[in-house]
């Protein structure tokens, strides 16, 4: 498979694949792009499902694509489950209760509801 550029607008790059012998368009999002969409599905529709007690501190992994997500401990395994179903999806993860996903040597802040 091969890609090749078409465009860039600061946003959104798109890029032509080609699979099978038949050229296929995509769209590439920013990382920005993907993180806003992400917290959007979030606030949206999905933390009032996982933002229980006994969730808080674990990753949700979403697929900013479908809306589809999972929960786990690190991510890891939820993001495999993702990959398995969607194997070209953008994925992102977000720390369950806490306003940053990993933090190095400083504070991670609990949200409040």
């Amino acid at each position: 498979m091969r890609t090749f550029p078409i465009r860039y607008d600061g946003e959104v790059t798109k890029s032509s694949r080609t699979i099978g012998g038949q050229c296929m368009q995509a769209i590439l999002l920013s990382r920005e792009e993907v993180a806003r969409r992400a917290k959007q599905l979030y606030q949206s529709s999905i933390r009032q499902k996982v933002e229980v007690e006994e969730n808080i501190g674990k990753m949700v992994i979403i697929n900013i694509e479908t809306g589809d997500y999972e929960v786990d401990e690190t991510g890891l395994k939820a993001s495999r489950i993702l990959r398995k179903k969607y194997p070209n999806a953008r994925l992102f993860g977000i720390r369950i209760g806490y306003n940053v996903a990993v933090s190095f040597g400083g504070v991670m802040e609990r949200v409040c509801q």
